[in-house]
């Protein structure tokens, strides 16, 4: 995620043969002695979303089928997710914010279920065994409204409607406003999107567009995600588009929606991603999905643009720094996502660091004189330096600390460590954790590994230090 300001912030196979791999029939009564059942949890356990994320069970694939007015902003949908059990289930949560459910099924069997705010507590007919997969198919309905609060810098983000459609930026807990899900990083998975809409307008999502087609005054897109994706990084956005696509000179497939009422001035969206897709596919190692792309919306009460899979999406904030953030993003925070987060520097310093690379590239400033000037800029009194990016805490984990700070301190670990351990390192990192989850531990055992050198100190310092750290000596 990038933030409107001054200060610039910011192998599975195709979703059909995973689902059919994966799909089961009614589930059966466990035998005596088998797996003990009991109810899943409310939450995964994440200390600053509690409710997000629901235990007993791993999503492996997401059918989205919704039909959006955008005159009425009415979001209907029925939403079928397929799961494995990691205990026996007499009951399970989802997440599911503001829309009201009409009717569950589990494996085809009407279930009964409650909505307390907002969890959606399923209690299905029979019991779901430990180990076994499942499905749960949910009809729903309602107006979705934008969440907000100090957490996206103040700004609204979620399903938000434009006039024309609605600009869907969900980073951290806001996909559960349009769809049922398990909300949070660590349980990622495939997604098939089926968008319905007006004729006339164009509903883009994640991943590849596989078929679009009229039903009488609507259209109807399909968008498959093979690769598994955070709910929070699933997009529906609807409105009038330009659309060109093509392939990078790299050979990745790109698919570029840009809003014809908007002036994007000299910014070329579909050759900066393309040549920043293939540039960071050089550094960071080969793009991990199936295309790459951009969503560029007229939405000015977004105050960020966010990196939703395949396709950032770009509001009031557009620039080239954006740009190669956002891509950058595809692989730190969409592949190799975070598992709590606490975490999140590893999504955001990352990117922001990608920004002092791309300046590096272009021959205007070494990353050098970036960190510096991000030094500099801030006295050693300026809360900017109280924040632990180990542990941001809720209301502050998209700060500026964890941006810049975060960056530094990759500033600072290329410089201990050297250009040729660094540049190993990135491409090992995502290699080694393609399409998973991690934490901050990883990366610091990691680094070790590849340079030889005990970096606790280094980390410790320029991640947690409530004082401004000292700069080193000069070289």
């Amino acid at each position: 995620m990038r933030r409107r300001g001054p200060v610039k912030l910011l192998a599975l196979a195709t979703a059909a043969a995973t689902a059919g791999a994966i799909a089961a029939g009614p589930a059966s009564v466990p035998r005596p002695g088998d797996h003990p059942l009991g109810p899943g949890a409310a939450g995964i356990g994440d200390p600053y979303f509690p409710g997000l994320g629901n235990g007993g069970f791993d999503v492996r694939h997401y059918d989205l089928d919704v039909r959006y007015a955008p005159d009425s902003g009415r979001l209907d949908g029925r939403a079928t997710l397929t799961a494995r059990a990691t205990r026996g289930l007499t009951s399970f949560h989802l997440d599911l914010q503001q829309l009201k459910v009409g009717s569950v099924e589990v494996n085809g069997l009407p279930a009964a279920f409650t909505q307390e705010g907002p969890e959606l507590k399923i209690h299905p007919m029979l019991p779901v065994p430990k180990g076994h997969a499942f499905t749960t198919t949910v009809a729903y309905g309602g107006t979705p409204r934008p969440l907000s609060g100090p957490i996206v810098f103040g700004s609204k983000y979620g399903w938000m409607r434009t006039r024309d459609g609605a600009f869907v930026a969900c980073e951290p807990n806001a996909a559960s406003t349009w769809f049922p899900s398990s909300d949070h990083p660590s349980d990622k998975a495939t997604f098939d999107i089926r968008i319905r809409a007006p004729k006339g307008l164009t509903a883009v999502s994640n991943g590849r567009l596989l078929a679009t087609h009229d039903r009488g005054a609507t259209t109807v897109a399909h968008w498959r995600e093979t690769r598994p994706m955070a709910p929070y990084l699933a997009t529906a956005t609807i409105g009038k588009f330009d659309v060109k696509k093509g392939r990078t000179p790299g050979g990745i497939p790109i698919y570029v929606a840009t809003d014809p009422a908007l002036a994007t001035g000299q910014l070329d969206f579909y050759g900066l991603t393309a040549e920043a897709t293939d540039h960071w596919s050089q550094v960071f190692g080969p793009y991990p999905f199936e295309e790459t792309g951009a969503i560029v919306d007229d939405m000015p009460e977004a105050g960020f643009s966010l990196e939703t899979q395949t396709k950032p999406v770009y509001s009031a904030v557009r620039d080239e720094s954006t740009v190669v953030h956002e891509v950058a993003h595809q692989w730190f925070g969409n592949s190799v996502s975070v598992e709590r987060w606490k975490d999140v520097w590893l999504n955001e310093g990352f990117a922001t660091y990608a920004e002092w690379l791309w300046d590096e590239y272009k021959g205007r400033k070494s990353t050098h004189r970036s960190f510096l000037e991000a030094y500099n800029l801030r006295k050693p009194q300026d809360p900017f330096w109280k924040i632990d990016l180990a542990d941001p805490q809720r209301d502050t984990m998209l700060s500026r600390a964890v941006y810049f700070r975060g960056a530094m301190t990759l500033q600072m670990l290329r410089e201990r460590i050297g250009d040729k351990a660094f540049f190993r390192l990135l491409p090992k990192w995502t290699k080694l954790h393609r399409h998973g989850n991690v934490r901050t531990a990883q990366f610091i055992g990691l680094a070790e590994a590849v340079s030889g050198k005990d970096l606790g100190a280094l980390f410790g310092t320029w991640l947690s230090s409530r004082d401004r750290p000292a700069l080193p000596p000069e070289r």
